[in-house]
């Protein structure tokens, strides 16, 4: 099963974002718990996208949810946008063994997309930015 939606990248469009993505693991049978660290991790990469892809501008955001049912219990989720090229992966994990007031700001919300999500990938293709998850339950 593929399915996708077409957003404006604007906070206005989170909910419909996560609904979008609750709604579909609900019907591939994600237990809860799992798949609110899903949504975590799309509102995370959603966020980025929003305030940082488009330097402040509006721009287009596709997502996308693949469910296999011949793979069951496995979400792919696809976040692309045609903003700025940017790979949050290459930003260096923090240093979480120090206090959080010795800690660089920022960060913490990509180290810890890369720590629920068991496969983030990114690419650079056709001048768009290609994030895609996995995570199996």
């Amino acid at each position: 099963m593929n399915k996708e939606i077409n957003v404006r990248s604007t906070m206005d469009n989170l909910d419909t974002v996560l609904g979008f993505i609750e709604g579909n693991l609900e019907m591939a049978e994600c237990p809860m718990k799992i798949a609110m660290k899903i949504a975590v991790c799309v509102e995370e990469l959603y966020v980025n996208v929003v305030n940082y892809a488009y330097d402040g501008q509006e721009g287009a955001c596709r997502i996308e949810f693949r469910f296999e049912e011949n793979t069951p219990n496995k979400a792919v989720i696809t976040i692309v946008d045609q903003g700025k090229p940017f790979n949050p992966l290459e930003k260096e994990d923090p240093n979480t063994t120090l206090d959080a007031e010795e800690r660089d700001i920022g960060g913490l919300g990509i180290f810890m997309v890369k720590n629920i999500m068991d496969t983030i990938i990114y690419e650079r293709k056709e001048e768009k930015n290609i994030i895609i998850m996995e995570k199996s339950w």
